[in-house]
């Protein structure tokens, strides 16, 4: 399966990649091209190269996995007959072709023109064996700063004279 950040990651790499009819990839695409791309984000396949239209959205939808209507917590895909949109599990919406490109915003999947809607079941959350020290957190892209009270990591030693 999938995690959250994973599909933010893919999100905010295309996000504001130009609209393209039929396009597939970071070059542009359209909405349904968008949603293909999370959808195969989040089961696994290929992001590129494997994407679905609003003619075929529903059987597509369903050989990854998704099922009929909508579910809190879920990844969430609305469409009608010419348009598409997804909600990520944490309640992001994101968008192609809502007044441009790629974007973090807008209706996702809850726009009141989708007459039609599918999710994602999200994998259950795996309970902490009792005493097992918290996950630790990673954030892409970027060094965390010290927790408050703690001392930064030291440096890495130097490499080896040649």
């Amino acid at each position: 399966m999938f995690a959250i950040a994973t599909l933010l990651t893919l999100v905010n790499q295309v996000s504001g990649t130009p609209y393209v009819t039929g396009g597939d990839s970071p070059a542009g695409t359209d909405c349904s091209g968008l949603v293909s791309w999370v959808a195969n984000a989040a089961t696994g396949r290929p992001i590129y190269g494997d994407r679905f239209h609003t003619g075929n959205i529903e059987n597509a939808l369903l050989a990854r996995g998704f099922q009929y209507g909508t579910q809190p917590g879920a990844l969430v895909v609305g469409w009608n007959s010419g348009h598409t949109a997804v909600t990520l599990p944490d309640g992001t919406p994101v968008s192609a072709g809502e007044g441009g490109g790629v974007k973090i915003g807008g209706g996702g999947a809850y726009q009141e023109q989708f007459t039609r809607h599918m999710f994602l079941p999200m994998p259950p959350e795996q309970p902490m064996p009792p005493g097992a020290p918290p996950a630790p957190v990673v954030q892409m892209g970027a060094q965390l700063p010290p927790a408050p009270g703690m001392a930064p990591p030291p440096p890495p030693p130097p490499p080896p004279p040649p």
